[in-house]
């Protein structure tokens, strides 16, 4: 199946979380592919970070209020530092062009995290694909799967070979990697690889909306949970099943608040002066989950499962909405 060159993702920067875990100070600035910089921080006092798992990333909080989640992509057993690639985005609001240009070794940074939408699972043997800066997330569950032994290989897609990052370290590992710049190989072949993926075989899948899309079509008859995406930017979904006014119940506060057809959760939450953290305000970085006990979530997100929209007991509450008349949440 053919696809278009791949486009970078904008820059989807929002408001800061109302806190901040660490403020940690910038140690190394790399240039790592054409329009890609990694930057590595630490603790001033060098102190044990927060512990993380392939998947992870963090909200780096930036001047002014603004808020980019990158994937942690480096060495999670060295306690002391965190990396993250940051692609420059032409289209961005600011975010990436303040890191390229202004952010130096020495400056400090806040960070929130880190979390885990994006968790490696076992499996038998992994596929990743990458599209460009998609790259990050998957560079800790390849080291995972090979301290454990467990087969896997990586499709990796960009614009023009010097635009992908990491290529010095994915080399190390031979054959199981197959880097394929459009400019030289055209479009990926998404079918020889997913038209007939080996049972026990979970995908992974992060880049451009496009790849993210094709991938899924061509991962519809797997099982469910076999294919697992990150998304930049939330992917189209269809309208809600119920836009209709309705109740939310704060459990711990005892409130009850009404939440108007045009307005959104959080922001009935915030105008009520009841803080939620939140960050893409599109249902992709898990920041504002909260808790449902009771009444049925109508989920617009797009980080749960199938499972976990069924069970109920947790919304998005910067996108999602409420079936039922009434929802309680433990707020």
């Amino acid at each position: 199946m053919a696809m278009t060159p791949m486009a970078e993702p904008p820059d989807p920067v929002g408001t800061a979380p109302r806190s901040t875990a660490l403020n940690l100070r910038v140690t190394a600035k790399t240039r790592v592919a054409e329009g890609v910089v990694a930057l590595t921080l630490a603790r001033p006092d060098g102190g044990r970070l927060p512990d993380w798992t392939p998947g992870a990333h963090v909200d780096l909080v930036l001047p002014g209020g603004l808020t980019r989640q990158y994937s942690l992509c480096g060495d999670r057993w060295d306690a002391s530092t965190y990396r993250i690639g940051v692609l420059r985005e032409p289209g961005g609001r600011g975010g990436s062009a303040f890191v390229h240009d202004e952010l130096a070794v020495g400056d400090l940074v806040g960070i929130g995290g880190p979390r885990n939408n994006f968790r490696l699972v076992p499996a038998e043997r992994y596929l990743f694909i990458a599209g460009g800066i998609g790259i990050t997330p998957l560079l800790p569950m390849i080291v995972q799967a090979e301290l454990t032994g467990i087969p896997w290989k990586l499709l990796y897609g960009g614009r023009t070979r010097s635009s992908m990052a990491f290529q010095d370290e994915l080399s190390t590992h031979g054959d199981k990697v197959s880097f394929v710049p459009h400019d030289e190989h055209g479009p990926l072949d998404l079918a020889a690889w997913l038209n007939d993926v080996p049972d026990g075989t979970r995908v992974y899948c992060c880049g451009p909306a496009g790849l993210l899309d094709a991938v899924e079509r061509h991962c519809a008859d797997l099982p469910a949970g076999r294919l697992r995406l990150e998304r930049f930017v939330a992917a189209d979904r269809p309208a809600g099943a119920r836009d209709d006014a309705f109740e939310v119940e704060l459990r711990r506060s005892g409130r009850t608040l009404a939440v108007d057809r045009d307005q959104s959760l959080l922001q009935a939450l915030g105008e009520a002066g009841v803080n939620v953290l939140s960050s893409c305000h599109q249902g992709l970085c898990g920041t504002c989950e909260t808790t449902v006990l009771d009444g049925v979530p109508d989920h617009r997100d797009a980080l749960l499962d199938d499972a976990e929209r069924a069970a109920g007991d947790c919304i998005f509450v910067c996108v999602s909405r409420s079936l039922s008349d009434r929802l309680v949440l433990d707020l």
